[in-house]
């Protein structure tokens, strides 16, 4: 059912106060993302990269593959879920795409000696990723918040930023105790436990008047394609192209580029929790800042750290310093999480955020499984990260500029 700007006037008072039926959805969306695709499958994937290597003798460009058919798939397939999201009740979508994630992912466990196996489920793990993520838990929030959407959207956001806190920990602890493969088994049955039972008992729609249900599919199609006529629209995807391929790219290489400067690999999955926790940090500052200040402004402030983090990567040797670059890394990360979806609320029709905000992973994931083949091709050719990230660097600084040039957001989404 498509959402009428004006059936969604929610008083600020009412949203202020924490026995508002919204923050139960909140709490609700908030598991789900943390046991989603992009938490559980993105911030564990540089785990498994040495344990495959090593067990199957696949090269690491080889696994990265496999991450990038993931992050391809998401992208083919959020525009057509997004769709779906502005047309039906989301635990239609949401339900099955996350059983079939917490199936897909523990089925790793199970993987053999054949590549294309391995290829295969990233590819469902893409095909359903994005209905087990943000872009079908912030459909819903746009109908129960206005004046405190942006600290909602960072609370759902926050999800993904305890999961890679503790995620990488997990993940690490049982692969180092008992074997990657009861280690994918494990994590698969958490999305399950964390994201099934919340998400059938509280995240539906706010009860709203719809008094013509065609006008508004008008309204919804009217939106999307004037959302793709738009100069802002395409600043925002351009934005998406430079953070993700940039910032996946070292994501997925990070526990392995840690490691091989000589830090353990304890180590580096506590560099990379951290970075899960500034993810966290990122977002719940980023969705504060939004609901006070220009967008625009904050998403420039917000994305400079991830450039200063990736970096700060060329010259990290100790454990220290990769905890610092992480630090950095992981601010930008979860600040760009918040944003989108609230510059997409402010500037475009209501009824077509969800085709929108799919359009945009589709360039976002695209770039993200760019990204981590290019990390993995530079080190196989050469033996060392050192001369991309410094490319990737600088172009997470030219996304953080692009910001700039977007208008100033009006108070409210159009009518």
């Amino acid at each position: 059912m498509a959402i009428s700007p004006s059936s969604v006037a929610l008083k600020p008072t009412e949203e202020s106060d924490w026995s508002y039926p919204g923050w139960r959805v909140v709490l609700a969306a908030h598991l789900g993302v943390m046991a989603g695709f992009g938490s559980l499958f993105v911030f564990t994937f540089s785990v498994f990269l040495k344990p495959l290597s090593a067990q199957f003798g696949w090269s690491r460009e080889t696994v990265s593959a496999g991450f990038g058919l993931a992050a391809i798939m998401v992208g083919v397939c959020s525009p057509l879920l997004g769709r779906a999201l502005d047309h039906c009740p989301p635990r239609r979508i949401i339900l099955p795409c996350m059983t079939i994630f917490g199936l897909g992912f523990a089925s790793l466990g199970l993987l053999g000696p054949r590549l294309w196996q391995f290829y295969a489920t990233c590819l469902g793990l893409g095909i359903v990723g994005n209905g087990a993520a943000h872009l079908a838990y912030a459909r819903t929030l746009l109908t129960w918040f206005r004046q405190r959407l942006g600290m909602a959207l960072a609370l759902v956001m926050a999800g993904a930023g305890i999961g890679s806190i503790v995620l990488p920990v997990i993940a690490q602890t049982i692969v180092t105790r008992w074997g990657w493969r009861l280690a994918y088994l494990w994590l698969g049955a958490m999305a399950l436990v964390l994201g099934l039972p919340g998400t059938w008992r509280y995240v539906r729609d706010r009860s709203r008047p719809c008094p013509d249900r065609r006008a508004s599919a008008r309204l919804s199609g009217r939106g999307w394609r004037q959302g793709l006529r738009s100069s802002r629209f395409w600043v925002i995807v351009a934005v998406l192209l430079l953070n993700s391929a940039s910032i996946n790219g070292v994501l997925a290489h990070f526990s392995a580029l840690l490691t091989d400067r000589g830090i353990p690999p304890a180590g580096a999955a506590l560099a990379l929790s951290l970075l899960g926790a500034a993810s966290l940090g990122g977002r719940l500052l980023a969705g504060a800042l939004l609901d006070r200040f220009q967008a625009p402004r904050v998403a420039f402030i917000m994305l400079l750290p991830g450039s200063l983090g990736i970096l700060a990567l060329v010259q990290a040797s100790t454990l220290a310093a990769g905890c610092a670059a992480a630090g950095l890394i992981g601010t930008g990360m979860g600040a760009e999480a918040d944003i989108i979806p609230f510059l997409l609320t402010r500037y475009f029709d209501l009824n077509s955020f969800s085709t929108l905000y799919g359009l945009t992973w589709t360039f976002y994931a695209a770039a993200a499984g760019l990204g981590p083949v290019i990390l993995g091709r530079t080190f196989d050719l050469t033996g060392s990260y050192n001369s991309v990230l410094m490319v990737l660097g600088f172009a997470v600084a030219a996304a953080a500029s692009l910001t700039l040039a977007l208008p100033a957001c009006p108070d409210r989404s159009p009518e």
